[in-house]
């Protein structure tokens, strides 16, 4: 493929560094609109535009006479976030916009989710969110031909983001010798998947004829349960004995609320995806990096980096009270 003039708006989160990283290693001209405010550093080359995504006339200023083949859109929640982008950033050939997998049915009727899942979630905003800006991205290809891909990643980490529900609260848990929380019976399979292999699909749909007009679930072929998840990061931690509680995930939303949208919305539900349809266009696309790795790859980073081992206290006395409630009823 010949060099392609790309645009990322965002470039600096989880999923969008590694897409940074791997645009510019096959080649491509880069540049990055964001505020500035980014935590992670951009690959030697990278011209980075400072402006407010959000501020239609300050992005334009940004992007100036600058014409793009492919914008990368991780930055859009709502559809009035895509009404601003695309009158910011010009006539791309190709417009990628960043979904979600959790816009699937849920719970899912048939597994494994593919495309053709319908998309529909009632439990989380989110999730709508992100339907309505498809239902206007696919409005505006039949009815203008725009140029758009929508792509829909599941859960997707590197080495800074923990999955579990309280993040480090977890591990600091179960180092201290104290149980930790796992919604449902543990038992729930749960596709997990590094950014650097979420890029390498991405990567391949950049400029890709085919992928015009269409959407595309990236997610890797790995779905351990999160009993496994969890006892992965424990041996990782240097924890030979964790302790489990298993929590209903409805029960768990009813003590905290602010976690019950991400449980009852998808993480909840059992979530294999087939993705036949990616490798069609993008076949070295495979699982590379399995939790097992990645599970060594964050304890890792974290213990390397002090000022990220953060407990939040709340969690963790909620936590406790869960876990004594759980006890007391024989749980």
């Amino acid at each position: 493929m010949s060099s392609l003039r790309i645009l990322f708006l965002g470039g600096s989160g989880v999923i969008s560094t590694a897409c940074v990283r791997a645009a510019v290693a096959a080649g491509h001209d880069v540049a990055v609109l964001n505020r500035g405010s980014r935590s992670r550093p951009l690959p030697e080359g990278v011209r980075e535009l400072t402006a407010d995504v959000r501020d239609g006339d300050a992005a334009r200023g940004a992007i100036g006479g600058d014409r793009f083949d492919v914008v990368a859109d991780f930055l859009s929640f709502i559809p009035d976030h895509v009404e601003t982008t695309l009158s910011a950033v010009g006539s791309p050939a190709q417009y990628i916009f960043i979904s979600s997998a959790s816009a699937y049915q849920k719970p899912p009727r048939r597994l494994p989710v593919t495309e053709s899942t319908p998309l529909h979630n009632p439990y989380w905003q989110y999730s709508r969110d992100k339907i309505a800006c498809e239902d206007l991205l696919v409005q505006r290809s039949r009815r203008d031909g725009l140029p758009m891909t929508i792509v829909r990643p599941s859960h997707t980490y590197d080495d800074t983001l923990l999955p579990t529900l309280a993040g480090w609260t977890d591990i600091a848990r179960m180092r201290a010798g104290k149980p930790v929380v796992i919604h449902g019976d543990g038992t729930t399979p749960w596709t997990i998947t590094h950014a650097e292999d979420f890029a390498v699909a991405f990567t391949g749909l950049l400029g890709h004829p085919a992928a015009i007009g269409d959407s595309f679930t990236i997610t890797g072929t790995h779905a351990p349960t999160w009993n496994d998840i969890y006892g992965w990061l424990a041996e990782a931690a240097g924890v030979a004995d964790p302790r489990f509680v298993h929590v209903a995930s409805e029960t768990i939303a009813r003590w905290s609320p602010d976690l019950g949208p991400t449980l009852l919305g998808d993480k909840a539900h059992a979530m294999v995806f087939d993705s036949a349809k990616v490798t069609a266009l993008v076949p070295e696309f495979r699982t590379r990096v399995t939790f097992d790795e990645g599970a060594r790859r964050m304890i890792a980073f974290h213990d390397a980096h002090p000022e990220r081992r953060r407990v939040d206290a709340d969690l963790d006395a909620l936590f406790d009270r869960m876990i004594a409630h759980a006890d007391a009823a024989g749980v």
